[in-house]
């Protein structure tokens, strides 16, 4: 049985640790199947698009989603929009995906869901 991502903690990740292999991010893009899997040039990342009713709960999502990348000192691009915001989750350090993206993902959706 897989490991419950919201439960998990991100490691501190440098430019010497490996990506996710393509067995590991398909098997934790499982998890999380609302997420796509998309490149910028040659870097995967993953990205979930949240609908709300207007701007104010918007950016209240997005400050949110800011509050837990802070704690975990891991950080998505966030595009906030009038009644949407744009979650970007990706290791910068290695330019591709981590373990920490999926839990990263994993938790923005716990946030959605308060």
């Amino acid at each position: 049985m897989p490991e419950i991502l919201t439960q998990q903690t991100c490691i501190p990740c440098s430019g010497s640790m490996p990506p996710a292999t393509p067995a590991e991010v398909a098997q934790l893009h499982q998890q999380l199947p609302e997420w796509a899997i998309i490149h910028a040039g040659a870097v995967p990342q993953l990205q979930r698009q949240y609908q709300f009713a207007n701007f104010k709960q918007a950016l209240a999502f997005t400050n949110s989603v800011g509050a837990i990348a802070e704690s975990h000192n891991h950080h998505p691009a966030l595009l906030t929009e009038w009644g949407k915001v744009t979650v970007t989750w990706w290791t910068h350090a290695i330019n591709g995906l981590h373990r920490n993206d999926f839990i990263m993902a994993a938790k923005t959706d716990e946030v959605a869901q308060e």
